[in-house]
């Protein structure tokens, strides 16, 4: 059986940040105290995205490389991704995993390509979604603030066909504001989509963990304002799910 994932997410901005809903950042540390603090606390992954590398149109692979040398735990890295060599560069740097957000949605054959050179195990998409005036479920991107027109599941349904190995799933409207995930939307994607799902977006306490994973076939949840702004740590909440007998790496 797979044990359940824990994994937080490291948004940076020059710095290293978290918002609402995709605005309002505000510093929230050090990066590279950040990155050694989860070793010291043996995290299953960490996601590292550079919110702002889509815009500038730069992947900061010195940076990464840098903090990368300091990750003894699995290393997802994404933002402005948009070519193999950029892959490439990734993986040479440090990636484990490398995740594409944008371009997965404007080029879905270079997300074909990107699997079939690295393999599924290597390439992550990216999707953020809110839900619109017309109530569906949009994909956004470009850090949110681009409205694609292009519903969630229609996205999904796409990808299936270019078999990538795992999707980030981000509500914008749940994140940052530490209420819950958006449990009836993760669990129709999760139940329909071929790819496995890794839940992001509204983790406020040990319970809301457990919430998702009760009522959905989850197997990964990514958080980042718990961490950063309770005295929660991913241990804590591995501990909490254990005593709820979720199988769980300790």
């Amino acid at each position: 059986m797979h044990k359940v994932r824990i994994i937080p997410t490291l948004l940076y901005k020059d710095n290293l940040v978290k918002g609402k809903m995709f605005k309002s950042w505000r510093v929230v540390g050090n990066l590279y105290q950040m990155i050694k603090l989860y070793n010291l606390r043996e995290v299953d992954e960490l996601i590292f995205l550079d919110i702002d590398a889509n815009q500038k149109n730069k992947i900061q692979f010195d940076l990464i490389d840098e903090f990368a040398d300091d990750c003894f735990v699995p290393l997802t890295i994404g933002g402005g991704v948009k070519s193999l060599q950029d892959i490439e560069q990734l993986l040479k740097v440090g990636a484990d995993k490398v995740c594409i957000n944008s371009t997965a949605v404007n080029d879905l054959y270079f997300v074909k390509k990107a699997v079939d050179k690295y393999g599924s195990q290597c390439i992550v998409i990216s999707i953020d979604y809110k839900i619109n005036k017309d109530k569906m479920a949009e994909v956004f991107t470009s850090s949110g603030n681009m409205a694609t027109k292009l519903s969630l599941e229609k996205h999904i349904k796409n990808l299936g066909e270019v078999n990538p190995g795992e999707i980030i799933l981000t509500s914008i409207d749940h994140d940052g504001m530490m209420n819950g995930y958006d449990i009836d939307k993760i669990k129709k994607i999760s139940n329909s989509s071929p790819i496995p799902v890794i839940a992001s977006g509204g983790a406020g306490c040990v319970n809301d963990f457990y919430q998702l994973i009760k009522d959905t076939n989850i197997k990964a949840l990514s958080a980042a304002s718990i961490f950063h702004f309770t005295e929660t740590t991913p241990l804590d909440v591995k501990k909490f799910l254990k005593t709820k007998n979720i199988n769980v790496r300790l």
